[in-house]
């Protein structure tokens, strides 16, 4: 990841900590454009990395990054997440 995308500037985040949000730009980053299995195979790394670090999310820092997320994204991006967080059985508007 070479820039800081736009989303982690938002004031939703702020209190998630940085080595979260940079977890969530790369899973964000390397995911733009999968598939749903895809993002199975890309996941899973990431979620070993997450835990060799400790890091663990509420739902609500997870709540306030996928809102984020879809502020700051295209029409098309946001449906995306939607339609992924659908087909998983999550909802958290």
């Amino acid at each position: 990841m070479t820039q800081r995308p736009e989303w982690m500037n938002d004031p939703l985040v702020q209190m998630i900590p940085k080595e979260k949000l940079d977890l969530l730009a790369d899973l964000f980053e390397k995911g733009q454009g999968r598939s749903q299995k895809e993002l199975g195979l890309i996941l899973l790394p990431l979620l070993k990395k997450a835990k060799q670090q400790g890091l663990t999310f509420t739902t609500q820092e997870i709540a306030a990054a996928i809102t984020a997320i879809k502020r700051h994204s295209s029409l098309e991006e946001s449906k995306q997440i939607d339609r992924l967080l659908k087909a998983n059985g999550t909802d958290f508007k």
